[in-house]
């Protein structure tokens, strides 16, 4: 067979790197790979730095003592602050999490276009922009100031209210956006079949997006957990352990390592500015571990 006289030869076809589109190619690669470089570089320096001071801090003593009172060297532990942060956080997600999942599978697979939802999702969005201190003001004025919590005022339970509000937001856009991404298919064959609405979306819709709702909730909690405005209007701060006995654990104000890293990182004595290191450097960690768990999670969606 005879190759067209127009046909392009085997030379025309070679890759020239000399050619002019192709160095500007590689130069708009390489500039664009350098701004990428210099938006992770604030996050690496942050994170390099804080394991470097906080990382030598780290001994026994930090998650079984309490923290010294100002001016003093010992103990330095901040194991009430540890205890502290894990229980405020988890208050949250129990109080955040069926609310924030409920909410996603009511726009996704209930009200779906109408105004109502869209006014949802446009609350939402915008409940996902407002400064967290300004959540922890509406929980003060809520709780805190009104005492309503059995006449308590300043207390963990408030504190984990404010942090539910926060992540309210990322759990219910994850929840919907989640669920959209569940072929229809699915949907109409559960149906069709005769199953009803909910067991439809029990039985075969969540358990499709269980991956996207939960790397949602991961990064919720992951977000929350490290705010200090929030807890500084609700929590405040105890430089004893939570008190279990007399059943005002969460009734009553407790330390978080975020507020213990801000009350401690302005003081002018050297043992509690190691102990704030050391609290960044835990508190760090368990975001990053986090984080980590999240991506970990989107792996394994099937959508």
């Amino acid at each position: 067979m005879t190759s067209s006289p127009h046909s392009l030869s085997a030379s025309r076809l070679h890759y020239n790197p000399y050619a002019l589109r192709n160095v500007w190619n590689r130069a708009m690669n390489l500039l664009a790979g350098l701004f990428a470089f210099i938006a992770v570089l604030p996050l690496i320096v942050v994170i390099l730095y804080v394991l470097y001071k906080g990382g030598g801090a780290i001994t026994p003593a930090i998650f079984t003592e309490l923290p010294p009172a100002p001016g003093l060297s010992e103990p330095m532990g901040m194991g009430n602050a540890i205890i502290g942060t894990i229980m405020v956080t988890g208050v949250a997600a129990l109080v955040a999490i069926p609310i924030g999942v409920g909410g996603g599978i009511y726009l996704a697979e209930v009200a779906k276009k109408g105004w109502f939802a869209q006014s949802i999702r446009v609350g939402v969005n915008v409940l996902a922009g407002v400064p967290s201190i300004i959540c922890g003001l509406f929980i003060y004025a809520l709780v805190v100031n009104t005492r309503i919590l059995w006449g308590e005022s300043f207390s963990a339970m408030a504190g984990s209210f404010a942090l539910a509000v926060l992540m309210l937001p990322t759990i219910v856009k994850t929840t919907d956006e989640g669920l959209k991404l569940v072929p229809q298919e699915l949907r109409m064959g559960a149906l069709g079949i005769g199953a009803s609405r909910f067991t439809t979306i029990t039985r075969v819709v969540l358990p499709a997006a269980t991956s996207p709702i939960a790397t949602g909730v991961v990064l919720g909690i992951a977000r929350a957990a490290g705010e200090t405005a929030p807890l500084i209007f609700t929590a405040l701060f105890s430089p004893f352990w939570p008190d279990w006995l007399s059943g005002l654990g969460l009734l009553a104000p407790t330390a978080t390592m975020s507020v213990q890293i801000y009350n401690f990182g302005i003081m002018p004595f050297a043992p509690q500015v190691e102990l704030a290191w050391a609290a960044s450097f835990i508190l760090v960690v368990m975001i990053l571990a986090a984080n980590l768990l999240a991506r970990w999670l989107a792996r394994f969606s099937s959508l």
